[in-house]
């Protein structure tokens, strides 16, 4: 093979393996919002949609005249460390209100191709008070108002909501705003990904509650593997485990065993699992940690990353860290009142760092804030006001000498 030969083979494997880590952090990409990395998945869709196919068994959508791809990425998971944010200062994850208006706003934007704030605010206005189960919507409310516009404003970030003439924040200060909005239909059709529509597991709603975990199960069977909670052939139990396995690789940010089922440990330890876990790595640019705890996909060009840790990005980030070591550094367990101590110590000492998190309680909501960065990174465990550590989070404590590092933060 000539070296152009050898050169063009590696630029391709180096584009499918970005195109691979792009849709891991991003399973929603379109060409306005992202022209380069959408061209990157359109040209190499083909090798990417296989990986994921037979890795994962998620499915790649690419619709190169319509600007966008999409992959479902569908698990069985009640996971509230990774909420819809809000795109304003600070990032607040949505509340249910925000999730309740998203799905109606979302809802009667299917049947127009074009409107405005004001008259998709009376559609809402009006679903609202013809459905029992939802609460009215108030849009002389300012705090209803910016509820509807952060469901808004996360439909414009994806691209199923366009701003012809302008600006969605405005409607927060006044509900006569004027907004033109051009809808894109098929989009809003594709944020949903759920193998199974809402309306098949359709129950009365004060058992949602009590059935949740039941109802999101019933949301996500895949056909692929049997109609049943467990795979009828061997073929599929092994396809699922497969599945299974790599999904948790790729989506979280490390998998410890302890919380692997015995089927798939046994799977991931085995000579196969370990081969193909290898390659899945080397063909998406990836590489293996792999301890007796547990294992960590890394991408070392951080393009996979949706969220990263250690970072200054956020006063919680930073006392997360802090926090960590307090934590590793205990001989055991460690309570939430002894972090609370701590994090108002840092407080005391660093007067001009964290601003917002100054008052009465503003020790306990840093603490609250830090605690779920830890959880959502799995490096910590939460149980009835005891805070344990993991395996991994020895990788990230410091040292306590190190606060002095702290950088003045507002």
């Amino acid at each position: 093979m000539s070296n152009l030969a050898n050169q063009l083979v590696i630029a391709e494997r180096e584009e499918v393996a970005r195109a691979i880590r792009l849709l891991l952090a991003t399973p929603l990409i379109g060409a306005r919002t992202a022209p380069e990395a959408f061209d990157l998945v359109r040209r190499r869709r083909e090798p990417v949609e296989k990986w994921f196919d037979y890795y994962c068994g998620w499915s790649l959508v690419v619709e190169p005249r319509l600007g966008y791809a999409r992959l479902a990425k569908v698990r069985v998971a009640d996971d509230p460390t990774r909420p819809a944010r809000r795109h304003r200062t600070g990032r607040a994850p949505f509340d249910r209100r925000r999730y309740t208006l998203l799905c109606v706003v979302a809802a009667e934007l299917l049947g127009v191709p074009v409107t405005t704030v004001g008259l998709l605010a009376d559609r809402v206005v009006q679903a609202s008070a013809v459905d029992p189960v939802l609460p009215p919507f108030d849009t002389s409310s300012r705090a209803e108002r910016m509820a509807f516009v952060d469901a808004l404003r996360l439909l414009e970030s994806v691209g199923a909501v366009d701003v012809v003439d302008g600006a969605t924040e405005s409607f927060v200060d006044s509900a006569d705003a004027k907004v033109l909005y051009r809808v894109d239909a098929t989009l809003l059709m594709r944020l949903l990904v759920s193998p199974v529509g809402a309306s098949q597991v359709a129950v009365p709603a004060d058992e949602v509650p009590l059935r949740f975990t039941e109802l999101l199960t019933r949301l996500s069977r895949e056909r692929r593997y049997g109609d049943t909670d467990e795979p009828a052939s061997e073929v599929q139990r092994n396809l699922w485990l497969r599945h299974s396995v790599f999904r948790k690789l790729v989506d979280d940010p490390v998998v410890h065993r302890d919380d692997l089922t015995p089927a798939e440990l046994a799977y991931l330890s085995s000579p196969t699992g370990g081969q193909l876990l290898r390659r899945a790595a080397d063909q998406a640019g990836l590489l293996v940690e792999e301890r007796a705890e547990g294992v960590m996909l890394i991408d070392p060009d951080g393009v996979a990353t949706d969220n990263r840790f250690p970072d200054d990005s956020g006063n919680a980030k930073i006392a997360a860290l802090l926090l960590l070591d307090v934590i590793t550094s205990a001989p055991g367990p460690v309570a939430v009142e002894q972090l609370r101590t701590e994090a108002d110590a840092l407080l005391g000492r660093f007067p001009k760092w964290a601003k917002g998190y100054r008052g009465e309680d503003g020790a306990t909501r840093l603490v609250a804030d830090a605690v779920d960065v830890l959880k959502a990174f799995g490096l910590v465990r939460l149980d009835s006001g005891v805070v344990r550590a993991r395996p991994v989070a020895t990788r990230y404590a410091v040292s306590r000498t190190s606060t002095d590092d702290v950088e003045d933060e507002s």
